[in-house]
């Protein structure tokens, strides 16, 4: 157990958004730090040293990310803040903006040294208005106290922030529809390679990070990356908010080493299972991320262990259903969130998605028929690796894991037509 609350340090002190509260916490020094005694190419090599992975769902090497970048000085390139939290069962990147939005703001900053961008974007979720809010008066803020803008804190380098706010669409959370909707087009994937790292915004180098891993970066300068690295394990490096919903007592954000077990995150932290019930199947990391059982309950929430165990950490949305719950109809929702957000571009995922959800919604009906159990795997595996994009991978992580673990409670629909 962490006693210690690294990212979430700041979010329970009254008014812990304004600047002040920030730099009478310490904050904005890593900055100095970073401007001050490192170059650019140390920078980048610290965090890779770190071991800081993505904390958007893919879990890319950040300083991985970082080096990909071009270090010629005549190329513009471009830093981009994916605010655009909207994985079900996922609602950190949200808190971070609304209660200490300047620790973003100082991973940004360093950030864009690092690479040699002088120019960044925020991309946020439409909805997310007090967040728009809060960005705003922060960068404003930041502005007026040199943080941001020309000659910062006199080392030379400048930098530019900026608010863009989206319109709701759950395909602008993938990197690069979020920079196509940047550029004021429909928010559609492109096909990778190139990524962004060499062709982002604007046809030009970009680096796009998660709100969370940013967070991380002051941290990493201010304390260095050995004291980050030894918390979690050797493959899963620091800290992790962890979202907890569902059927708990205690649902909200837990910040934990990565490694700790799901069983001690529901139990000790989220206050067990409503009503003294027990788990019946847990979704680990958001609902794109493939579902697990209560035999699961003892697994480190790594990126290592969870991917052994046929899942994934992903946002480290953690959604527990208990004993009471019916697995079809709960997949049932979650294939109706992913074929509403298709955005259509390729056959697979815009036709089949509407198609598992007609299947499952013909079991959950009773109107069921054994051969659906094979058409729903069949349908699947035309989707899973045929997609512009990662979310139609998404889209059947929760079909072909409910299959996997609960294949007799379709049966039994399908047979009884009705629930288990």
């Amino acid at each position: 157990m962490m006693a210690e609350k690294i990212l979430l340090r700041n979010v329970e002190i009254p008014n812990s958004e304004r600047i002040d509260v920030y730099l009478q916490r310490g904050g904005y020094l890593a900055l100095h730090k970073a401007l001050r005694e490192h170059t650019p190419g140390e920078l980048i090599a610290m965090v890779k040293r770190s071991g800081l992975r993505g904390r958007g769902g893919a879990a890319f090497p950040a300083g991985l990310k970082w080096g990909f970048m071009p270090q010629d000085s005549q190329v513009t390139r471009y830093v981009c803040v994916n605010t655009d939290e909207g994985e079900p069962g996922t609602f950190k990147d949200r808190l971070l903006v609304e209660r200490d939005p300047h620790s973003i703001i100082e991973g940004v900053i360093i950030a864009a040294y690092a690479v040699g961008a002088h120019r960044a974007y925020v991309y946020i979720r439409g909805e997310f208005f007090t967040g728009v809010k809060r960005w705003m008066k922060a960068i404003d803020d930041a502005y007026a106290r040199g943080f941001l803008g020309r000659d910062i804190l006199g080392s030379g380098f400048d930098l530019d922030l900026t608010v863009h706010r989206g319109a709701g669409a759950y395909i602008c959370g993938e990197e690069t529809a979020m920079l196509e909707s940047l550029e004021g087009k429909r928010g559609e994937p492109r096909l990778k390679p190139p990524y962004p790292a060499q062709i982002g915004l604007y046809r030009q180098p970009t680096l796009v990070h998660n709100v969370e891993t940013l967070a991380n970066v002051p941290h990493i300068v201010l304390r260095g990356p050995e004291w980050y690295a030894q918390i979690g394990t050797p493959e899963s490096t620091g800290p992790k908010i962890f979202c907890v919903s569902g059927h708990v007592n205690k649902p909200g954000n837990y910040e934990l080493p990565l490694g700790t077990p799901l069983r001690e995150i529901i139990y000790d932290h989220a206050g067990g299972v409503r009503n003294g019930k027990r788990v019946k199947a847990v979704i680990p990391g958001g609902a794109s991320t493939p579902m697990l059982t209560a035999d699961h309950l003892d697994i480190p929430m790594s990126f290592e262990a969870l991917a052994a165990a046929g899942s994934m950490l992903g946002t480290g949305g953690i959604i527990v259903m208990d004993e009471d719950t019916c697995i079809v109809n709960a997949t049932l929702r979650l294939a109706q969130f992913f074929a509403h957000e298709s955005c259509g571009k390729c056959t697979p995922c815009r036709v089949g998605t509407q198609q598992l959800v007609s299947t499952l919604q013909c079991i959950e009906d009773g109107r069921g028929q054994a051969e659906d159990i094979d058409r729903l795997t069949s349908l699947c595996a035309g989707i899973i690796g045929h997609t512009f994009c990662p979310m139609g991978d998404a889209a059947v992580n929760p079909v072909l894991s409910s299959l996997k673990h609960f294949r007799e409670e379709y049966e039994y629909h399908i047979r009884q037509r009705r629930c288990l």
